[in-house]
């Protein structure tokens, strides 16, 4: 049976790990390894909430949240997730709802108050809005990867990041040049490493995300790819499983043969580069029970506060915007798909709840 004892103290660890890391990556650059200093010190701090809240109110409060803050974005690339489950309006469609740039802000207050330390910012393209970045990028005791394609970044933004280091932008690549163009639009991949070079220049830290198939999994995860990479500048990279949300593309998808060797090949990384972070996700969920979405390790918020279980399944009975980030966590719907996963749902590969779509809405219902 699952410990969840276990399951925070590895969550926990492995936060101290990225953050030191981290620190010893920006040794060179005195501001940047002042900041990562501090941010190490905050997160002790936040473990300590976790647990005043666990123990006061019996509710486990996971280290990441993933944000979608943007219902636009400036490309329409091949099997976007964002367009497929409604997070990002399709063409033609009237816009979503949203929380406004206030309303965020007093989201991430409440949840670096719970201990949350990490909220991955996605959308739509969060670039195009600046009006929530600027306000949550002063909730100083969380940091805000900000997942983006790429192609916004310039000197407005530039200025940006330089004063907001908690706000760390993620270039999104489908590894190479013409994997990338496919995938998301001519000329899109050399506007990356533009923005890349940019961000080199400024010796601002920033990562690059990944969409891992099983067309592409060995070629991007190759030393060759991993030391273009180096030399580009970047400091985190984010291994994302395919999850095929287009009908026709399930040969894309991880089996499990797929993840126990992506499992090795982070291993080798992960020894092999120390001036890198690795990140996969899902990774490691099968070691540790199973799905991590739901609260477990993480949750999702949707652009109109929607509390959801990942951005993959995007269904509700909760609104942080209403009633806020701790009483989300204790979500019915949360608390019947963890019971649900302990008692049999496994992860072969992408996405467990995308697996298991027909029950989750079952849930809810």
């Amino acid at each position: 049976m699952e410990n969840t004892l276990d399951l925070g103290a590895y969550m926990s660890g492995s936060i101290r790990r990225i953050m030191e890391q981290a620190y010893r990556n920006v040794l060179s650059n005195p501001r940047e390894a002042a900041f990562a200093l501090k941010m190490l010190k905050t997160f002790q701090k936040s473990e300590r909430r976790r647990a005043r809240v666990l123990k006061s109110q019996g509710v486990d409060v996971p280290p990441f949240l993933i944000s979608s803050i943007a219902t636009t974005c400036n490309l329409n690339c091949k099997g976007c997730y964002a367009r497929a489950n409604g997070i990002a309006a399709r063409e033609g469609s009237p816009p979503k709802a949203s929380m406004n740039p206030e309303q965020w802000k007093a989201v991430f207050d409440e949840a670096a108050s719970l201990g949350i330390n990490f909220s991955l910012l996605a959308g739509g393209e969060p670039l195009t809005r600046k009006d929530i970045l600027e306000q949550v990028a002063g909730v100083r005791d969380m940091i805000f990867p900000v997942f983006t394609n790429g192609t916004l970044i310039g000197k407005t933004y530039l200025e940006f990041f330089r004063e907001n280091l908690n706000m760390i932008p993620v270039i999104s690549i489908e590894g190479t040049a013409m994997g990338t163009d496919a995938r998301r639009g001519a000329g899109v991949f050399e506007r990356a490493l533009k923005s890349m070079a940019m961000l080199r220049e400024e010796k601002l830290f920033f990562g690059t995300s990944i969409t891992v198939t099983t067309e592409n999994y060995r070629q991007v995860t190759s030393q060759e790819f991993i030391d273009s990479l180096r030399d580009l500048g970047c400091k985190i990279v984010f291994y994302v499983e395919y999850v095929p949300v287009e009908a026709g593309t399930e040969h894309l998808a991880f089996a499990d043969e797929h993840v126990l060797e992506m499992e090795s090949l982070m291993e080798e990384r992960r020894s092999g580069y120390d001036d890198i972070i690795f990140l996969s996700f899902p990774g490691d969920e099968k070691a540790l029970g199973g799905c991590l979405a739901s609260g477990r390790g993480f949750f999702h918020i949707g652009p109109d506060g929607s509390a959801e279980p990942c951005p993959f399944s995007p269904v509700s009975d909760s609104n942080v915007a209403a009633g806020g980030v701790l009483k989300a966590l204790q979500s019915p719907l949360f608390r019947k798909i963890r019971d649900a996963r302990a008692l049999g749902w496994e992860h072969t590969g992408g996405c467990t709840l995308w697996e298991h779509r027909d029950e989750v809405q079952s849930l809810l219902q």
